[in-house]
């Protein structure tokens, strides 16, 4: 048994195609099949299910799977210690950034972070929280910019800032005329928000059952992007929240609408997370420190209130 085989056996589960799997791990197929034989005559059993379409892990083919993954990750550290010890931070990194934080985060530490570490290549995906997870615990992604506390198993998580809750309030809406806004203010009823699946919009739900049991979630409108609830919000259908950092953006017109709360302020906490393992924690490190001081000079808020993401 080498870690070799055990690699091509996760590549196979991944996208179950042997195709697909050898093209990911640079061999021929013929080359990928032969190991994959060899290392099931050795252990007398069948891991995959060759008669299903798509192929199928057996029964104990998913317990092979999810030891294979720890011993791979284990043997991958022998790398990172090295590439500690002689100080070097390069390599592929596949990171994760949820939609409502990837559109403002990522204009402002990328270019920093590619100048002061060109030897790291990143590979960066838009996705959901529920999805990050998953990568994180499969091996697919090596860290990811969330949401948290998530409360997850196997995943650790390093805040890199606090992004308070904005109200986009637009004209003639009950609450234009207040300076600033309470959360006790909020009303579901006539609140625009992000599609099911955005952690941005469990967070709003949990910011206005925390204050009123508003249970009722028959809204009015609910969008993709938050540039559509602004949209929406202008056309005189509800108002809607924005993270801090896409307030910065808008338009002097569009800012006379915005309406921040009383202290302490709703926010969110975003983190880099990452997998138990610790693997790759240079890089990771890299990240969190660029990251941090960057947005150290946008964000200058103290007294918050940190909102869950979690669904309640």
């Amino acid at each position: 048994m080498t870690i070799t085989q055990l690699t091509y056996v996760l590549a196979i589960a991944e996208h179950k195609n042997f195709t697909k799997a050898a093209e990911k791990c640079f061999v021929t197929q013929p080359t990928l099949s032969t190991q994959i034989q060899k290392l099931e005559e050795e252990l007398s059993v069948l891991i995959f299910d060759r008669s299903k379409k798509p192929i199928e892990l057996t029964e104990v083919g998913r317990k092979i799977v999810h030891q294979a993954r720890n011993i791979v990750n284990e043997s991958e550290r022998i790398q990172d210690i090295v590439d500690q010890q002689k100080g070097f931070i390069g390599g592929e990194f596949r990171i994760g950034i949820i939609p409502t934080v990837m559109p403002t985060l990522l204009p402002m530490f990328l270019k920093a972070f590619i100048k002061k570490y060109p030897k790291v290549k990143l590979k960066i995906e838009e996705l959901t929280t529920e999805d990050i997870i998953e990568r994180i615990r499969d091996g697919h992604l090596d860290a990811a910019i969330a949401a948290t506390p998530l409360e997850s198993d196997n995943i650790k998580e390093r805040v890199l800032y606090y992004e308070p809750f904005v109200g986009y309030i637009p004209e003639h809406h009950r609450l234009y005329n207040k300076k600033t806004i309470d959360v006790s203010d909020l009303e579901i009823d006539d609140m625009l928000l992000l599609e099911d699946g955005h952690c941005f919009r469990d967070g709003v739900i949990n910011l206005c059952k925390a204050f009123k049991d508003q249970t009722n979630e028959s809204f009015q409108l609910e969008s993709g992007s938050i540039e559509t609830l602004i949209k929406l919000s202008n056309e005189g259908l509800g108002m809607t929240l924005l993270p801090y950092l896409h307030t910065l953006e808008l338009s002097d017109k569009l800012t006379n609408n915005l309406h921040h709360f009383n202290e302490p302020t709703p926010a969110r906490e975003v983190s880099i997370i990452y997998h138990k393992s610790e693997l790759k924690m240079q890089i990771i490190d890299a990240l969190h420190n660029v990251i941090s001081g960057i947005i150290r000079g946008a964000i200058a808020f103290q007294n918050v209130k940190i909102i869950s993401p979690l669904a309640k």
